[in-house]
């Protein structure tokens, strides 16, 4: 859907604040030998890891909670301060059509004006979609969120434990069949990437937080509609190096770790919308398919 100039409005006061769901403190099997895994993605060696007990969020973090954050503290972020952010080719208002294209992913526009606020830039709005993950924040602007809400971003081990739901190995938060018994359990895309969405799974772009069934531990699309920010630094061997308790990621990069996956992944390119499927971006980086959720100590 194209956004029109005339955006309705929304008081983002009534907006609430993410509900956490406790895991408790355990041992589960990280990482994969996953044949779908890209192999410098460093998603093993399964290992055992032992947490302590922590909280996460229910959902990603959606338009309307980073709405009251930003009206509360008057935060601007940072494709705010830049002046563009990156916005898919198939949502590129007509108005816009000159956006360049990035060299490294031409399905990707740079747009003038794109923002959280106008996800698709200055002619789109975020009335309409206040329950749908907050897309265009940056690492940084996150943790800027995190400050004010007295949480944090979740380290890659809580956030792949979180979305195995409990389960042992398995692909997805649900199991190892992406579609059970025909029903779609995420938002990623169907039909032939980049040119052809064909929305089998009820959306285009973003779908609301809590769209699909969430997982045993009470979650919602821990995999595909958004990729999310997680606090460790990116490295695709660290892994194999790590300690085996409580994990947080190397001490020296500049990329951080992202997870999940987004409605822009496909397998004929990219089936990283798996619990074990790890990507990066540099702290900086804001796009339409990048969100985060938080969590906390306990």
């Amino acid at each position: 859907m194209v956004p029109t100039a005339e955006q309705p409005v929304f008081d983002c006061r009534i907006a609430t604040r993410p509900i956490l769901r406790r895991i408790e403190a355990c041992t589960f099997m990280m990482g994969s030998h996953d044949p779908l895994a890209h192999p410098l993605d460093g998603e093993g060696p399964v290992r055992a890891i032992e947490l302590d007990a922590f909280e996460i969020s229910a959902t990603a973090v959606t338009f309307g909670e980073f709405a009251r954050f930003a009206s509360e503290t008057a935060y601007v972020t940072e494709a705010e301060r830049i002046g563009w952010s990156a916005v898919f080719d198939g949502f590129v208002d007509a108005n816009e059509d000159d956006a360049p294209r990035l060299v490294s992913a031409p399905w990707w526009r740079r747009v003038e004006g794109a923002c959280w606020r106008a996800p698709e830039g200055p002619r789109s709005g975020i009335a309409d979609r206040i329950d749908h993950p907050a897309v265009h924040v940056s690492h940084n602007d996150a943790l800027a969120y995190c400050s004010w809400a007295g949480v944090r971003l979740p380290s890659e081990a809580e956030w792949e434990c979180a979305a195995r739901g409990g389960l042992t190995q398995q692909r997805y938060p649900w199991g190892d069949d992406l579609e059970p018994d025909g029903v779609h359990r995420c938002n990623v895309w169907q039909g032939e990437f980049p040119s052809t969405n064909t929305a089998e799974d009820g959306y285009v772009g973003t779908a609301p937080v809590d769209a699909y069934e969430p997982n045993a531990f009470g979650l919602f699309n821990m995999v595909g509609n958004t990729w999310e920010w997680c606090a460790d630094r990116f490295d695709t061997s660290y892994h194999a190096r790590a300690t085996f308790q409580n994990p947080r990621g190397p001490p020296n990069g500049n990329a951080r770790a992202i997870r999940g996956g987004s409605y822009l992944c496909h397998v004929s390119y990219c089936a990283r919308y798996r619990v074990s499927a790890r990507s990066s971006a540099t702290p900086d980086t804001a796009t339409g398919h990048l969100g985060f959720r938080v969590a906390r100590s306990v």
